[in-house]
């Protein structure tokens, strides 16, 4: 039998370097829930995708911004009770500003729940941000200082997060990480807040704090990259962040947050799964999504890479025979991967076949076979001259029904 490596030559080769490790931060419970076309899911839909997120091996999910209000408090509450009371593997973090009145809230439910929450305290970082709102270096500077001071005096993990960096001044960016390193911060983010990157971009902004920032300090310092994808460049920055040294990136499920959107969570894991850097068990994928898209009523399209319904299905001839002969030599890992880029099996799917004018009589008598229906030739006849007069794939009832009416003619005959 030949071997995976006999089939397929990968021109893409390795994408990155041997021992690239790399964790996953979900914002779909907040940051996704920012997009002005979603609906809040309830407590117990948020569980629900909260347990899937657990399950697809994400190491933490941001689960709300309690100084939002009282609801906002209630709901993170309840969420990190369920991580544990559920005993579960992700741990939590909230988003904050870069404000004591905004920390005091996570380290309350830290303490009453008794896990730790990572609390990614957050302020404005571009000259553009700076003109809009008057602020002065000075005074984020001592807002930077005063809020991760207040976190690590109180033991509560913090992240220092600058928002569009991308569109800051190196300056300003060394000035406020560092200000943020001194007083405590162990990890910092990186974000293109508005999609402002391109991948070269991303790269070199993670370089610079990596090597002009950290280094120097001489202190372990992680990095996070957070991007939209107003420009539709999202997962491209999130390859070139982790390639320049970014150990932490974040997503949501389906890309849903503000505006555009922000880097796919599941298309992140998939394509980081293909590269080799991670192994985690996908099966769960589809149903985060589709749980996902139900609660915050965000449709899927159809053609949506793995997880839209039109992601492994195809009823042109020459695919699906293909397809339909790799399954006859009784080879699924073959018939997932001879016209998909992405092996379904992965995700706990299957390839589909179906019928439509661009068929041949291999799409119907797998069809038949599939449904249990004798394929006699009436039948395939009907069948194919039915597909052969529309102008889309047909569907089962309509085959069905094709194959009904096809059997008085045949007994006749």
């Amino acid at each position: 039998m030949p071997t995976e490596k006999d089939l397929i030559h990968d021109w893409n080769g390795p994408e990155f370097a041997p021992g690239t490790t790399v964790e996953f931060d979900d914002e779909t419970l907040r940051d996704g829930l920012q997009s002005p076309s979603v609906t809040i899911p309830t407590l117990e839909q948020k569980i629900e995708i909260l347990r899937l997120m657990d399950s697809l091996g994400i190491h933490t999910a941001d689960i709300g911004l309690p100084a939002a209000g009282a609801w906002a408090k209630d709901a993170v509450r309840e969420l990190a009770r369920e991580i544990r009371d559920g005993k579960l593997r992700i741990k939590a973090n909230c988003a904050a500003r870069t404000v004591i009145g905004d920390v005091e809230p996570v380290l309350d439910v830290s303490q009453e729940i008794g896990i730790p929450i990572e609390a990614c305290v957050f302020i404005g970082s571009s000259e553009i941000r700076r003109y809009a709102e008057d602020w002065d270096i000075e005074r984020m500077l001592k807002h930077t200082t005063d809020a991760v001071s207040f976190c690590v005096k109180h033991d509560l993990p913090v992240m220092y997060v600058t928002e569009d960096t991308v569109r800051a001044r190196p300056e300003t960016v060394k000035r406020l990480y560092t200000a943020a390193i001194e007083a405590g911060a162990r990890r910092v983010c990186l974000c293109d807040t508005v999609g402002h990157a391109t991948p070269a971009g991303a790269e070199a902004l993670v370089t610079f704090v990596k090597e002009k920032v950290i280094r120097p300090l001489g202190v372990d310092v992680k990095i996070d990259w957070h991007g939209h994808r107003d420009r539709g460049l999202d997962l491209a920055n999130v390859f070139a962040a982790i390639k320049a040294g970014a150990s932490r990136v974040h997503g949501t499920a389906l890309g849903i947050g503000e505006r555009c959107g922000n880097a796919p969570m599941d298309l992140l894991l998939i394509n980081l799964k293909l590269m080799g850097v991670i192994d985690n068990d996908l099966r769960k994928l589809p149903e985060y999504c589709r749980k996902v898209s139900e609660y915050c009523r965000v449709p899927i399209p159809r053609n949506y890479p793995a997880v839209g319904s039109d992601a492994f299905e195809t009823a042109t001839g020459v695919h699906a025979a293909a397809v339909i002969k790799a399954l006859k030599k009784g080879d699924r890992w073959l018939a997932n991967r001879v016209y998909s880029g992405v092996p379904a099996d992965e995700l706990g799917l299957s390839q589909k076949i179906g019928v439509g004018p661009m068929s041949g009589k291999s799409n119907v008598l797998y069809w038949l076979e599939s449904k249990g229906i004798e394929a006699d030739d009436a039948v395939v006849d009907a069948i194919l001259s039915l597909a052969k007069t529309t102008n889309r794939q047909l569907t089962d009832e309509e085959m069905t029904e094709a194959a009904r009416s096809a059997r008085p003619a045949a007994r006749r005959g």
